[in-house]
């Protein structure tokens, strides 16, 4: 009995030093491992889940599986044309072979130091032989349509601003633009990055920024640029204006000119009016010509009169209506 006891614990003593020899590994979703004995490379394990390894022999190096961001350093580069900009880049890349990733690099931060070492290198190539506005631009239209839109509540033909603003702010083409250049440094850097067992999945220009040194001519020149632009939709407004105060005038030429004729047509209508009701009433008898005479006289002396001073004498024509009713 004794020594079956002894047997099991012997054998409990055996399996709880397997286990704390550490024979099962973990390797996690988004997680890959390689298995190496003395330096030698065994076993790439890609599927998460319990594995078994040989105790003090075998050693497990883990690498992420899932994809992994790279951010460079900013960094000024000359132009073809010898002007510095601040390029700001970043990456996306993942080891799509452990085994190769293991053998030329081994660790994720010397994965870092080879991947900035590749892509800014492409960077300082593709930027230096290209000018500086193939890094700064991807177009060759400046001012959209949408920047003028407002335009039209007055009354301005927005196709004709647009072409005369072009035709104010002169810019040297762009033959590829930023978004090409992206897509050759990209592929440069692809071409590099197989062989330490890395896909790189995609480069962006995060940031591209004027040194100090250009900062202010480049302030200057869209200064310059948007005082053009300012001064064509200034020349279109007032050409419209002159248009505009030109027809006002025409307009008040005319109906000015028609009011007068229409004015001089109702003077004469009324001076013929008065001359007929005179002749009417010179020719009427006697007796309604002395009481129209009288009538037309004392009205003449209530204008008149609050506006004597002084009468040196009263025996005149004029006054005779203040002596007697039938002006004798």
């Amino acid at each position: 009995m004794n020594k079956l006891i002894k047997t099991f614990v012997i054998i409990a003593v055996i399996i709880i030093a397997f286990f704390i020899m550490g024979p099962l590994y973990v390797v996690n979703e988004g997680e890959q491992a390689v298995i190496v004995q003395f330096g030698r490379i065994t076993n790439v394990v890609t599927e998460a889940g319990l594995h078994i390894k040989i105790p003090f022999i075998d050693e497990v190096v883990k690498y992420p599986k899932r994809i992994l961001s790279w951010n460079g350093e900013q960094r000024g580069i000359p132009t073809l044309e010898r002007q510095y900009i601040v390029v700001d880049i970043t990456a996306r890349w993942r080891i799509v072979d452990p085994q190769i990733f293991y053998e030329s690099i081994n660790t994720i931060n010397r994965a870092y130091d080879i991947l900035g070492e590749v892509i800014n290198s492409e960077v300082r190539t593709v930027v230096a032989q290209n000018y500086f506005r193939e890094s700064v631009r991807s177009t060759n239209f400046i001012l959209g349509r949408e920047q003028v839109e407002d335009l039209g509540a007055l009354d301005i033909d927005v196709e004709q601003i647009t072409a005369s603003i072009q035709n104010e702010v002169r810019h040297e083409p762009v033959n590829r633009g930023r978004r090409s250049l992206s897509e050759e440094i990209l592929n440069r850097s692809r071409v590099m990055t197989p062989v330490y067992g890395i896909e790189l999945i995609d480069v962006v220009t995060r940031q591209i920024r004027y040194s100090d040194e250009l900062t202010e001519s480049v302030y200057a020149r869209m200064i310059r640029e948007r005082n053009q632009i300012a001064q064509a939709i200034r020349s279109e407004g007032e050409g419209r204006r002159a248009n505009i105060y030109g027809e006002m005038e025409r307009d008040q030429v005319t109906i000015m000119s028609s009011a007068e004729l229409e004015a001089q047509s109702i003077r004469a209508a009324a001076d013929a009016e008065a001359t007929r009701i005179y002749t009417n009433a010179h020719n009427l008898d006697a007796g309604r010509r002395s009481f129209y005479l009288f009538w037309r006289a004392l009205e003449s002396y209530r204008l008149t009169m609050p506006a004597f001073d002084l009468a040196l004498s009263t025996d005149l024509d004029y006054f005779r209506f203040l002596y007697s009713v039938d002006g004798r």
